[in-house]
């Protein structure tokens, strides 16, 4: 989308990138596939490293080469900072949109921002401030996830997935890295086992991902590729802590969040993160808003127990939930996010 809106805004614009096929179809000359970079955690993140190395010495090439006039990095902090840079020592000023979570750990990394990011485009509120007040130029332009494509609603949804009416519904969102579903599949999916034992009239929906396995399961309705519809269809989620939060959020659907990673990931992440939650949701709201699972806490018996009042939307759980989400949605500003970032991009090139 991001792409799209820069060529709007700049006729003629040439946009590198390293990304994926949305980026190429949307006009982007994709320099790199993003599809092999993308990790999670600390000991998960190191056999990486070698595609990582490679990567930044060729964009330190083209950066000496004099051949761009705007570099804008998108999260990814842990290497993007070393981008941002390396795009600085050769005079290319640096965008930054969706900023490091520096106000959950790696505080550190703010001299690295300080010197080498020209400006920040924030999505959460109170980001804005964060980096302002530690001298890094910030501006919040909203949350991305409000210029997403329309969710449909949960009647089409159910119309979509034939699900009858009446019949509950719980969706399962256990990531969409391999890693991510290795170690949060077995209990979610051992979680609505519980559930079918007690109610077996359930219908389990999981938001899967081509060419990954979720063995074990065949009674489950496995939606390749569509979370918005299971999103959408779901009475309540368990769902991977993450941006999938939020769009269950934005959607009006329960949740309970749960996440785990390498135990040495884990060890270390206790000594550094500074925030009393990991979920976005509740990381905005600035409570526990839907109940958190994680490592060893997140049990088949455990998520069962925090889901099963979800399931009844006429629950208090429910009710406070769907009252947090609103706050949320309106925290999050309004949609245009990323025609504001590239109004940024202009001001800055120009």
């Amino acid at each position: 989308m991001l792409v799209s809106a820069l060529k709007l805004q700049i006729p003629g614009v040439e946009i590198d990138a390293v990304g994926g096929s949305l980026m190429g179809r949307a006009g982007a000359n994709i320099v790199e596939s993003s599809a092999d970079l993308a990790v999670v955690g600390l000991i998960e993140g190191l056999g990486a490293i070698p595609a990582h190395a490679r990567l930044l010495a060729r964009l330190r090439r083209r950066f000496a080469e004099g051949l761009y006039d705007l570099v804008i990095l998108v999260d990814y902090p842990g290497f993007h900072l070393r981008v941002a840079a390396a795009a600085a020592s050769n005079g290319v000023p640096v965008l930054y949109y969706i900023a490091p979570q520096l106000w959950a750990w790696g505080a550190w990394r703010i001299k690295s921002i300080r010197r080498h990011v020209k400006q920040m485009a924030v999505v959460i509120p109170f980001e804005e401030e964060y980096f302002r007040s530690r001298g890094v130029s910030a501006e919040f332009v909203g949350h991305p996830l409000l210029d997403s494509r329309a969710i449909p609603s949960p009647e089409h949804a159910r119309t979509a997935l034939k699900v009858p009416d009446g019949v509950p519904t719980l969706g399962l969102l256990p990531g969409s890295r391999p890693s991510e579903v290795k170690r949060l599949w077995p209990s979610f999916r051992d979680a609505a086992k519980i559930l079918l034992d007690s109610e077996p009239s359930l219908r389990v929906l999981v938001a899967a991902i081509d060419g990954i396995e979720y063995p074990g399961a065949p009674e489950f309705q496995y939606c390749y590729g569509d979370s918005v519809t299971v999103l959408a269809a779901a009475g309540a989620v368990l769902c991977k802590s993450g941006t999938a939060t939020l769009e269950a959020a934005l959607q009006g659907t329960p949740m309970v969040i749960a996440y785990r990673v390498h135990p040495l990931t884990y060890a270390v992440a206790k000594l550094a993160v500074q925030v009393t939650h990991i979920g976005l949701v509740n990381v905005i709201a600035g409570r526990e808003v839907c109940p958190e699972l994680l490592q060893a806490a997140a049990t088949p018996q455990a998520l069962a127990r925090a889901v099963t009042p979800l399931l009844d939307r006429k629950s208090i759980a429910v009710s406070d939930q769907l009252e947090a989400f609103a706050e949320i949605r309106d925290r999050l500003g309004g949609p245009g996010t990323t025609q504001r970032v590239a109004e940024i991009a202009v001001r800055m090139v120009a």
